[in-house]
């Protein structure tokens, strides 16, 4: 992975870090989008999951300040964001999932141009630039047009603005939207390695809970505007042996070939595949060396996203049965 480059700077002393939301309500119009919703949030890696329309896009508005905040109280890091907004995005980064990219502007001429936005003296943000273009593999295309990147360059470009101005909080939206599973692995390695490695918080909002399961270490769950629920993800099981629900298309023979040739069962259940993997087989660990702290399901998900990407293979659907924590909130979502 290109992300062992990237540099972070950052003093904790002393500093409240935490996000904070009390009573939020919130309409465009008459119908409210949010309603009454409560939580605070420490530094981490967090999924916000939800069906479209649940409320998700614009929570993370009101976290970053950008629509008028008129019932409830949002404070993030200590600032409270209906009055210090602006104080406040000098310490978060933004992916959008739709727009972040102006055409006719180089990859390192935007994202510096994006750091000077956020304070930044201009050499100091063309140095930034590099640096974090870099760490997400546009390194070689850093001088293209950046409306002639390909779908999965353009994430990877959006992320790097978000880094530009090294903050300390990222919100993203939906950053895996429209990649092939190859580009897929990489933008979730890239937000892991910030959230657990870079001490970076990190809020992902998606509607796919693979993505979430290999990123994120507890999730909020809304649904028609409220929060219905909060829990930490225990990716841990204690049966080595787990079966994971499958469904997608493009080289399905190659795709199957792979899955057995590193020692997968696989069962055909309607239009999907279930797939038995040894997650003891795959992570070289004993039954007896994880009694206590279990096997990671995430060696599962992962093992079957790289036999996917080698085989042009995009997937659907992949999830553990039976069903984690965090499906399980999903399937009350969808009821």
């Amino acid at each position: 992975m290109e992300g062992s480059a990237i540099k972070v700077n950052r003093s904790k002393t002393g500093r409240d870090f935490t996000l904070t939301v009390a009573n939020l309500t919130f309409a465009y119009l008459k119908d409210p989008v949010l309603k009454g919703v409560d939580f605070t949030l420490e530094k981490g890696a967090v999924g916000l999951l939800g069906p479209n329309g649940s409320g998700k896009t614009t929570l993370l508005r009101c976290l970053l300040g950008q629509v008028p905040l008129k019932s409830g109280q949002v404070k993030v890091m200590g600032y409270d964001m209906a009055a210090q907004a602006r104080l406040a995005r000098s310490g978060l980064g933004w992916m959008p999932e739709r727009g972040g990219i102006i055409p006719g502007m180089s990859g390192v001429g935007l994202v510096a141009y994006l750091g000077e936005l956020s304070g930044m003296p201009a050499r100091d943000a063309m140095q930034r630039a590099h640096e974090v273009l870099h760490y997400v593999g546009l390194a070689d295309e850093r001088y293209r047009k950046c409306d002639d990147y390909s779908q999965g360059m353009k994430q990877r470009l959006k992320l790097a603005q978000s880094l530009v101005h090294d903050p300390e909080w990222l919100f993203l939206d939906e950053p895996t939207s429209g990649l092939d599973p190859r580009g897929r692995i990489s933008i979730l390695e890239l937000i892991r390695d910030l959230a657990w490695n870079k001490d970076m918080g990190v809020i992902l909002s998606t509607h796919l809970l693979a993505d979430v399961e290999a990123v994120c270490k507890e999730i909020l769950v809304l649904r028609n505007g409220e929060l219905l629920s909060r829990q930490v993800i225990d990716s841990k099981v204690r049966e080595p042996r787990q079966v994971f629900e499958v469904e997608g298309f493009g080289d399905e023979e190659g795709f199957l070939a792979g899955l057995k040739e590193m020692g997968a069962e696989v069962v055909a259940d309607g239009r999907l595949h279930l797939v038995t993997l040894d997650l003891a087989r795959l992570t070289g660990e004993s039954a007896t060396e994880v009694a206590e702290q279990g096997f990671d399901t995430a060696a599962g998900v992962n093992a079957i996203l790289g036999v996917a990407t080698a085989n042009d293979y995009a997937l659907r659907r992949l999830r553990r049965r039976p069903v984690s924590l965090a499906d399980e909130f999903y399937r009350m979502v969808e009821a």
